[in-house]
């Protein structure tokens, strides 16, 4: 005779669909030592969730990433480019005071 189990209702799919939707944190920390004296220490955080979850909760940092993001890279290459300009810029003011004919000088006497 069958036994009857119970249908399980949940799948993994929905489990991922909570976990996604809620967000689970993971902390720990390693700590590597010998004799009561503290050598290394490594700490760990994990936190897996949706992408407008994490924007949520405020981490969006690998929008900024240059490794992560081609935009963060657009961004880097024109704020470089803006410091370089700014920078030639005050360089040709200074060249153009230093080769003034009729610059004053001032002498100590």
């Amino acid at each position: 005779m069958p036994v009857d189990h119970p249908v399980q209702s949940n799948t993994i799919v929905d489990v991922l669909e909570k976990v996604l939707d809620k967000g689970v944190v993971i902390a720990g920390d390693i700590r590597v030592g010998i004799a009561d004296v503290e050598l290394l220490t490594i700490k760990i955080r994990l936190i897996v969730s949706s992408v407008d979850k994490a924007k949520e909760i405020g981490m969006d940092w690998w929008e900024t990433d240059p490794y992560l993001s081609s935009k963060a890279n657009e961004h880097k290459t024109k704020a470089l480019e803006e410091e370089n300009k700014e920078l030639k810029d005050r360089l040709e003011t200074i060249e153009a005071e230093l080769n003034q004919p009729n610059r004053l000088k001032t002498t100590n006497k």
